[in-house]
């Protein structure tokens, strides 16, 4: 690399510095992933940087990837320099961007959380019989024990449980209908709100499960309930609704080995 083109990026760093007013971090990430472009062009024996093609910034991102950088790391070294690629553009001293249609590569998604048995267990053993608790142990078991949505708790009525097959009919996303089983402990702790829920809601009313004012639970009352007792049962993580779907399907998985029964769940 020539002189002349290595002096070129102490330009753009003073452009980001004095007229951008960019942050001496963010001029000091931009040095290190320039920096990082020279050493590869020097290796491969690029002497400017009217040489470079989109091609060889492929090759520069594929090495970075080999070395084991980060797909986010590498997607922001590739924004530093078509920033860099742009400036010179600016400058008159290139006439396209070599790294204009360049991407990082994908990120993994990351594995949705779970709680594991243990866990699932300490949370599920709501201590009292108070009404609101005998719903609560209600609600958190059937989360789990069918893995079902938020949004599909609290849509069930009455008569969506059948107790007698030990299933519950649930209408998904698209408005999706499909039968899933119910636990064992699920169809306990749901005979016992049946029981409590009748001093607490009216016969117009056929949602399974209520408030105290006897109307339908909201999705956001569900939400806090899982977090009052999260805490109250000494949960050092975060629990969400989903989690219990989440852990519904590990735990099948682990217990079965069945993919595509867990999927068809």
């Amino acid at each position: 690399m020539s002189p002349e083109d290595r002096q070129r990026i102490d330009a753009f760093l003073e452009h980001l510095t004095f007229e951008k007013r960019c942050s001496v971090h963010t001029v000091t990430n931009y040095r290190r992933d320039l920096a990082a472009l020279v050493d590869y062009c020097e290796r491969a024996g690029h002497e400017g940087w009217r040489e470079l093609t989109s091609h060889d910034i492929r090759a520069f991102a594929a090495a970075a990837h080999r070395k084991g950088l980060s797909p986010r790391s590498i997607q922001r070294r590739l924004s530093a320099v078509r920033s860099f690629f742009r400036y010179l553009i600016r400058e008159k001293v290139l006439k396209r961007n070599p790294a204009a249609d360049v991407s990082a590569p994908k990120a993994g998604k990351r594995l949705p959380g779970t709680l594991d048995f243990d866990q699932m267990a300490r949370l599920l053993e709501l201590p009292g019989d108070e009404p609101l608790t005998i719903r609560d142990r209600a609600m958190l078991e059937l989360l789990y024990s069918s893995g079902l949505r938020l949004a599909e708790l609290v849509a069930l009525d009455l008569h969506d449980v059948d107790a007698s097959d030990a299933t519950v009919t649930v209408t998904g996303k698209g408005a999706r209908t499909r039968i899933v089983p119910v636990g064992r402990r699920a169809l306990e702790a749901l005979a016992e709100w049946r029981r409590t829920r009748v001093r607490m809601a009216g016969q117009e009313e056929h949602a399974l499960f209520v408030s105290r004012r006897g109307t339908r639970l909201a999705p956001r009352s569900v939400q806090e309930r899982i977090v009052h007792w999260a805490k109250r049962q000494g949960m050092d993580r975060s629990v969400y609704p989903h989690l219990f779907r989440h852990s519904f399907a590990s735990h099948l998985l682990e217990s079965s080995g069945d993919l595509r029964a867990v999927q068809e769940l």
